[in-house]
């Protein structure tokens, strides 16, 4: 809070309309704004540095953007959090705006991440903190084209790169908390059909940088000058209520060849029990289900399913090497009499590491094709720097081997239908769903025993509700203790389970055959955005430097 801020002329909005602004660039309004209004304008500027004013209304934006994600769910607060985060930092030098953005950042990856705390208090600090330093070079780029015309677009690129960067680096990246994943059931969820989880953070933040734009229009015209505010104020306004509009004119379209699924959730035992019992216990009470919805298909209570899903872990035991785990596995593929997709530890043949499988079990042939999770979690299901960590954090222990990372796709034939299966943390990132979306159906495989009863199971079955409209698939979410779901097309929830109950979830489901135009996009609209950004940011520093050579 003791950087500097740009000199005596704080710049004010720069506007659709392109007016003079205060400081002699393209904005609403002529003359600097005087009295009460200026003051508003360049509030919690003291002596050179940002002031508390900003400061709270930083802190204020990341936790108003935290209460818009499941399990809260207010999801109209994610632009307004935009906005008031954008409000704080426009006008700052580049430098004071990342200290104000990475202080916001904090106050909404702590909270919004609370979850992680079950693998301990310091993990959840320290990931959150560390998410959190991708919105310095985001408030430092806010901080710079916000001096340009029409900056609501350019901000609103930055967070599109802002999450570009932070999907991906280190380590593959962690994407979760993306903008577009408070947006999984609004009218802003439909583009997702067009450009993707990239597409819907940019319209969010966009609405949020209207907001923003709006507010800076009223508190830039004096007492008695609304009049002239009133035309670049509608055209903000409008502007943001077109976006609303525009997505509930999206068609959503779910028609699909019916066929009737089956997902499982087998309940995990939560005490009493040593390591060994507990695997056992778990793929057990898979098996029971099966056997249950099997019975319940015999006397006619529900339909016959063509396929069944288990979860992630259903089966800690590796099937190929446990005769035990094999039978009872094979005996209740067999009495419900099609394939299950059955989540598997697997020892890899040199026995070093464990492949996360999915594995196609046919009640006639047994185990057959596979799919290995391609992005396994650092710090949990793989160890970075092994030798050296090990040595410094005991607890790391808990990782005796890494797990392997798979190559081969995900899309295999289950029944009458090709399925395109992604495992648990996977879900959050776009290519790997992307590169499964040629399937009839998706599915989500996941073990969220762990984090069970905390934010991160509803932020994960939010997160598949959007890749649903995204690629126009039926997604069958498989958790070993919930939450399990079954999510049409449009993305509206067709059954849900409850966390730490056995549950068998059947139903009749279009399996789809068509592309949107995300899948045949691709990536392109969010690296388009990101340049978008980074162009942006460049004429802005630019214009700044040619500026300050002419003084």
């Amino acid at each position: 809070m003791a950087q500097e801020t740009l000199p005596d002329r704080t710049p004010a909005a720069a506007g659709p309309a392109g007016e003079p602004d205060s400081a002699g660039g393209r904005g609403p309004g002529a003359g600097a704004p005087r009295g009460r209004a200026a003051r508003l304008v360049a509030f919690g500027r003291t002596n050179g540095r940002a002031g508390w004013p900003r400061t709270l209304l930083a802190i204020a934006s990341g936790l108003v953007m935290w209460l818009a994600f499941p399990p809260i769910d207010l999801w109209p607060l994610t632009p307004v959090g935009v906005a008031m985060f954008t409000f704080a930092l426009r006008g700052l030098r580049p430098r004071t705006a990342s200290w104000l953005a990475f202080v916001g950042g904090a106050a909404f990856f702590l909270p919004v991440l609370t979850g992680i705390v079950k693998i301990g208090p310091d993990g959840w600090i320290i990931l959150s903190l560390v998410q959190a330093l991708y919105f310095i070079p985001l408030g430092a780029g806010i901080a710079l084209v916000t001096r340009l015309p029409a900056w609501p677009v350019w901000a609103a690129a930055l967070w599109v790169a802002e999450e570009l960067l932070r999907g991906n680096v280190p380590f593959g990246g962690f994407p979760w908390a993306r903008l577009a994943f408070s947006q999984t059931a609004t009218p802003l969820t439909p583009y997702a059909s067009l450009g993707g989880a990239p597409l819907v953070t940019f319209l969010t933040a966009l609405i949020g940088g209207l907001l923003a734009y709006a507010a800076v229009i009223v508190l830039d015209h004096r007492k008695g000058s609304m009049k002239a505010a009133a035309r670049p104020l509608a055209v903000a306004l409008g502007a943001a209520a077109a976006i609303v509009g525009g997505g509930l004119a999206i068609p959503t379209p779910t028609a699909g060849d019916p066929v009737t699924v089956a997902v499982i959730q087998g309940n995990v035992p939560r005490l009493g029990l040593d390591f060994l019992g507990q695997r056992k216990a778990v793929l057990d009470n898979h098996v029971r289900q099966t056997r249950e919805l099997a019975r319940q298909v015999r006397a006619g209570q529900v339909a016959r399913p063509e396929l069944v899903v288990w979860p992630e872990n259903a089966s800690d035991l590796d099937p190929y090497a446990e005769p035990d785990a094999y039978t009872a596995i094979d005996g209740a593929v067999r009495d419900i009499g099609v394939p299950v997709l059955v989540g598997a530890l697997v020892d890899t043949p040199d026995g070093e590491r464990v492949e996360n499988r999915g594995i196609v079990w046919d009640p006639r042939s047994g185990p057959g094709n596979y799919y290995v999770k391609r992005h396994p979690v650092p710090f949990g299901e793989y160890l970075p720097f092994r030798d050296v960590l090990t040595k410094l954090i005991t607890r790391f222990e808990r990782i005796p081997r890494d797990f392997a990372k798979g190559t081969r796709s995900g899309v295999m034939r289950m029944g009458p239908v090709t399925v395109g299966d992604v495992i648990c943390f996977e879900v959050a990132y776009d290519k790997e769903v992307r590169d499964v979306a040629a399937g009839n159906l998706l599915v989500v495989q996941t073990n969220n025993a762990t984090y069970g009863k905390t934010s991160l199971p509803p932020q994960q079955i939010a997160m598949s509700r959007l890749r649903a409209v995204e690629h126009g698939r039926t997604i069958l979410v498989a958790a070993t203790s919930g939450i399990s779901a079954i999510v049409a097309p449009d993305g509206t929830m067709i059954d849900r389970s409850r966390e730490f109950t056995p549950d068998i979830q059947v139903a009749s489901v279009p399996a789809r055959t068509s592309r949107t135009l995300s899948d045949r996009l691709g990536a392109k609209p969010e690296w388009a955005l990101a340049l978008l950004a980074a162009g942006a940011a460049g004429v802005a520093v630019a214009t700044t430097r040619r500026k300050n050579e002419g003084k």
